[in-house]
């Protein structure tokens, strides 16, 4: 294990590396997001990951869905996932659900973080309901053409979204593993017990120059009740 992890023990320690493997995280999605999120976290030593998706790999999402072949259409995209990420490390427990996010909430398993991998705004308001239940933190993330969005939710909530129905115009590759890295990134953080900047919400895009440009957001405080 010390070999496996060594360049991250570098970076934090034998201790936070090892408190990783007690962790427990839900990554709700293994579609673009889902991939990239789940392969970063997968080989980094957290515990037990839950790869939550009822739906299967069609050959139109392999170009941005890094888990996937060309072999794998018809299979269920959670349980291919679930599968290399036990192929790429010994030290993670992942275990494929191909339910929706309702049928796994049923289950009540206790987790140390939810990570939100879809594409449908209804889902991530019942995340964000159950997360609020709960008393769970989660990291929203969204991509569509060359912008996204990236938040960690704790004492905020999803009502200020808009509820939109709407297809993507059309989503660039890179531009979904770089909003999956920084979810993943601040998954990492708060995990190893890091500080992570919560209820901001980064917003990431190309301008018309190619420029890379970053904004945030503060997010009102949740009121319940």
């Amino acid at each position: 294990m010390k070999n496996y992890f060594h360049r991250q023990i570098e970076l934090w320690g034998e201790d936070k590396q090892n408190s990783l493997q007690d962790k427990s995280i839900a990554i709700i999605g293994s579609g673009g997001l889902g991939c990239s999120v789940a392969i970063a976290l997968g080989s980094s030593g957290i515990g037990t990951i839950y790869c939550v998706d009822f739906d299967k790999v069609e050959i139109h999402n392999i170009h941005r869905q890094i888990a996937f072949r060309v072999e794998d259409e018809t299979k269920y995209k959670s349980e291919v996932l679930s599968t290399l990420l036990k192929q790429r490390s010994p030290y993670v427990k992942a275990i494929a659900k191909t339910t929706d996010f309702k049928q796994f909430s049923n289950e009540n398993i206790k987790l140390d973080l939810i990570i939100d991998a879809t594409d449908n705004l209804k889902v991530r308001k019942e995340i964000d309901n159950y997360a609020q239940k709960t008393n769970t933190p989660w990291i929203y993330g969204s991509v569509e053409k060359f912008y996204g969005h990236v938040c960690f939710f704790e004492n905020s909530d999803f009502s200020s979204f808009k509820d939109i129905d709407k297809t993507p115009d059309g989503i660039a590759a890179p531009m979904v593993m770089h909003i999956a890295s920084l979810q993943a990134n601040l998954a990492l953080r708060y995990l190893v017990g890091m500080s992570v900047k919560k209820d901001i919400l980064y917003y990431l895009y190309f301008d018309d120059n190619g420029e890379l440009i970053t904004q945030k957001f503060n997010l009102p405080k949740a009121i319940h009740g």
